[in-house]
C-alpha cells in the first residue's frame, strides 16, 4: 500500500520513535454510510479491478520507498515485488508489497479518511464526471470491498522507528486498528472473499487479470512464488533501442494470429504533456472497428482500457498497439476518459506523427510504400477526409493503381501493377486534357470502356475500393479545377470534339441505318443510340453510358447498401460499328431492306431480335438486368441462338 500522496509531508504524520500503539476502535470518517454501496455498485464498472488498483498501489508504495531511501528518509529495500497468495480454506487473497509502508497515523489519515474529503464532497465530484479524475487517494483501496466481506491491512513503515499495524473494516464505517507483528517493511492487503467472489481465488483467473492490467508494470508480481508479468515495456524505450524484431515480437504478443503489421509508428513526448506509446498499421482481414478501436491505453504501464475513441482521430481508431501517459484524463474508475482541450492535442499530435511517419517511408522506401497501399490506403483517405491538417500532410502521399507502364520514379511498379500520385497522372497530361481525370472502378465490370481509352493511349486511374465513391468527389472539391470522369460515363460534346476518333468519323448512311434499326427494334425514346467506330482491341458490341454524377449515386447507394435499381430509365448505348457482330447485323439488315420492301421480312425480324440481344448484353455488363429478367434473356438468348443455327444450316 503506497503512503500519502505527493504534496504532503509523511514525517508530520509518523509515530513518534518507541511509541507503543494502543488498540482502539472508531469509525472511518465519511458522513454517510452510502460511500461504500457507490464504490461497489457505481464508480467501478466491473469488480476485477479491485485487482489492478492494489498491484499499483503496491508498485506506487515500492517506487516511493525507493525516492525516500535515495533521500536518506528511509531504510533502503531488496527488489521491489508484489506477492499475491492464496488461501483456500480460509477463503483469503493477499496482496503484498515491500514498498514505504505506513504508519499508524498513516493509516488513520490516508485510509480512515476517503480523500481527504466527506463522502457529501466525494458524491458531488463523482456527480460532475469531468471532474472526478483519477488521483484521489484511497478510492483504489476501497475497490476491495467490491469482492471482499471484510479486509484487513498489514504495515510497517520503512522509516526508523516504526511499528507494524493491523487494520480491519468489515465494509461499514466501523474500523478497527491494532498493533501487528510484520518483519519486513510494505503492505499486506488481506482480503476475506464473498462467496460470490471466489471465481478470484482461482489461480488461472488470478493469472489472466495479472496479464491484462499488470503485465507491463515495472516490478515483479508474482503468484504464489512465480513471477507472472513480462515487466519491459517496449514503448518506454527509445526507438534507437528497439529492432524490428522487436516491434513485430510486441505485435504478435498483443495480437496473435493476426499476421504482422504493415508499419508501425513509434510515439515519444514529454512536452506539453508525456506520452509513449507504439501504434501498428494492422493487415486488415475483415471489417475494421471505426468506432471503438483495438488500441490500447496504459496509464504509467498499468492497463486502463480498450477503447480510446476519445484520445486519437476516428480514423485512426483501427490501429492497434499501446499509448500510455499519465496526462490523459481519466474518471475516478479508470474506466472512461473525459473529453478536454488536452486529450483533443494529444489526438492532434498522434495523428502528426502517423502522418511524419507515412511521409518518411513515402521519400526512403517508395517501393515499399507502394506494396503496404492498399493496406494503409482506408486510414489515409478517410483522415483527408476528416481532418484538413492530416489532409494536407498526406497530400503528395495518396497513390492509384494506373494503367501507364511503370517508370521510375513514377509510376512505381509492384509486381504486375503500378501506382501512381494524382500529381504524377497530371504531369503526363497533354494541355487539352489536363483537366480530366480518367479513372475506372471496376475493371471487369468496366472491360468494354476501360479497352476503349487504352485503346488511344489514354492512361486511367484505378479507384477501385468503396471508399473512392466518396474519395473522388472529395478530391474534386479539394482541386476545383479538376473534373474526373469515369470511363463508362457518357461523353460530353468537348470530349466528342476533342477526341473524334470516338466518333463517327467518315459521316456514311451506313451509321444512320444501324441507329434507325436499334431506334425500332428497342422503341425506346428514353434510349439515345449512338454508333461510333470505337479503336482498340476487344471493344464490346454495344456499351451504355452514364452521365458522370448518375454514375456517382449508384456508387454511394452501393456504398450504403443502397443501390439504386437497374439503369434509370435515360441513358445512351454506343454501338460499335466496327465490332464483327455488329457488322454482320448491318449486312443481314442492309438484306432485308432490299428482300423486304414494305413488309416484315424474317430477317429484318431477327436483325431486330440481334439488335435487342446487343443492347440486352450492354446492360447485363453494367448489372441493369434485374434477377427477375435474366431468365428471360436467357430463354431469349437460346431461341436466337437456335434460329441463327436454322438459318446457318440451311
Amino acid at each position: 500500500m503506497a503512503g500519502p500522496p505527493a504534496g504532503i509531508d509523511p514525517e508530520r504524520h509518523d509515530v513518534a520513535s518507541g511509541t507503543v500503539l494502543q488498540a482502539e476502535q472508531g469509525q472511518i470518517q465519511i458522513h454517510t454510510e452510502n460511500i461504500f454501496p457507490i464504490i461497489k455498485k457505481a464508480v467501478y464498472s466491473g469488480h476485477e479491478v479491485f485487482l489492478r488498483e492494489l498491484v499499483s498501489n503496491g508498485v506506487d508504495a515500492i517506487s516511493k520507498r525507493r525516492m525516500a531511501a535515495m533521500a536518506g528518509d528511509c531504510s533502503e529495500g531488496d527488489e521491489g515485488r508484489i506477492q499475491i497468495r492464496i488461501d483456500r480454506e480460509a477463503k483469503t487473497l493477499t496482496i503484498s508489497d515491500n514498498g514505504i509502508g505506513m504508519s499508524a497515523e498513516e493509516v488513520k489519515r490516508y485510509i480512515n479518511q476517503v480523500a481527504f474529503s466527506s463522502a457529501e464532497d466525494f458524491l458531488e465530484k463523482y456527480k460532475r464526471e469531468e471532474e472526478a479524475i483519477i488521483g484521489h487517494f484511497g478510492l483504489g483501496f476501497y475497490s476491495s470491498f467490491m469482492v471482499a466481506s471484510q479486509v484487513e491491512l498489514v504495515t510497517l513503515s520503512a522509516r526508523e522507528g516504526s511499528e507494524a499495524v493491523r487494520w480491519s473494516c468489515d465494509g461499514s464505517p466501523n474500523f478497527s486498528l491494532e498493533a501487528a507483528e510484520r518483519s519486513e517493511p510494505g503492505t499486506d492487503v488481506i482480503l476475506h472473499l464473498m462467496e460470490e467472489e471466489l471465481e478470484y481465488i482461482e489461480p488461472a483467473r488470478l493469472r489472466t487479470l495479472i496479464t491484462t492490467y499488470c503485465d507491463f508494470m515495472p516490478v515483479e508480481v508474482q503468484l504464489e512464488g512465480e513471477t507472472v508479468n513480462k515487466r519491459e515495456a517496449p514503448w518506454r524505450k527509445s526507438a534507437r533501442d528497439l529492432s524490428d524484431d522487436d516491434y513485430i515480437q510486441l505485435y504478435r504478443y498483443f495480437y496473435p494470429f493476426q499476421g504482422d503489421p504493415l508499419l508501425w509508428v513509434h510515439l515519444n513526448t514529454d512536452y506539453p504533456y508525456t506520452l509513449q506509446g507504439i501504434l501498428y498499421f494492422p493487415k486488415i482481414t475483415g471489417r475494421a472497428d471505426w468506432e471503438k478501436g483495438e488500441i490500447r491505453l496504459y496509464c504509467n504501464q498499468v492497463f486502463v482500457s480498450d477503447s480510446i475513441k476519445e484520445v486519437v482521430p476516428r480514423y485512426l481508431l483501427p490501429l492497434r498497439g499501446v499509448i500510455d501517459s499519465p496526462d490523459i484524463p481519466l474518471n475516478v474508475s479508470r474506466s472512461a476518459l473525459q473529453t478536454d482541450r488536452r486529450v483533443r492535442s494529444i489526438g492532434g499530435f498522434v495523428a502528426k506523427k502517423v502522418g511524419d511517419r507515412l511521409k518518411e517511408l513515402h521519400r526512403d522506401e517508395p517501393a515499399r510504400y507502394a506494396e503496404i497501399w492498399e493496406g494503409i490506403a482506408p486510414f489515409i483517405k478517410i483522415g483527408a477526409m476528416e481532418d484538413e491538417k492530416f489532409a494536407d500532410q498526406v497530400a503528395e502521399l495518396i497513390l492509384f493503381g494506373t494503367t501507364a507502364a511503370a517508370a521510375e520514379p513514377d509510376p512505381i511498379a509492384v509486381g504486375e501493377k503500378a501506382y501512381t500520385t494524382l500529381s504524377g497522372y497530371r504531369s503526363r497530361l497533354s494541355s487539352a486534357e489536363e483537366q480530366r481525370i480518367l479513372y475506372c472502378t471496376d475493371e471487369a465490370a468496366q472491360a468494354g470502356p476501360l479497352a476503349l481509352w487504352q485503346g488511344q493511349g489514354a492512361e486511367v486511374l484505378l479507384a477501385d475500393t468503396l471508399i473512392d465513391a466518396q474519395f473522388i468527389p472529395w478530391l474534386e472539391d479539394r482541386h476545383g479545377e479538376l473534373k474526373f470522369q469515369r470511363v463508362d460515363a457518357e461523353l460530353d460534346a468537348s470530349i466528342q470534339e476533342q477526341d473524334s476518333s470516338l466518333s463517327d468519323a467518315d459521316g456514311t448512311d451506313s451509321s444512320e441505318k444501324l441507329r434507325e434499326l436499334f431506334r425500332g427494334a428497342l422503341a425506346n425514346e428514353k434510349v439515345t443510340i449512338q454508333v461510333q467506330a470505337l479503336k482498340g482491341e476487344n471493344t464490346p458490341a454495344a456499351l451504355i453510358l452514364l452521365p458522370e454524377q448518375m454514375r456517382r449515386l449508384n456508387d454511394i447507394g452501393a456504398l450504403m447498401e443502397q443501390r439504386l435499381p437497374g439503369l434509370p430509365d435515360h441513358h445512351v448505348l454506343v454501338v460499335n460499328r466496327r465490332h464483327p457482330l455488329v457488322a454482320g447485323l448491318q449486312k443481314l439488315s442492309s438484306g432485308a431492306v432490299l428482300t423486304g420492301v414494305g413488309t416484315s421480312s424474317p430477317s429484318q425480324q431477327l436483325a431486330e431480335e440481334i439488335s435487342c440481344h446487343i443492347y440486352e448484353l450492354a446492360r447485363l455488363a453494367v448489372g441493369g438486368l434485374e434477377p427477375n429478367q435474366l431468365a428471360g434473356f436467357q430463354q431469349r438468348s437460346a431461341d436466337l441462338m437456335g434460329r441463327l443455327m436454322e438459318k446457318g444450316l440451311g
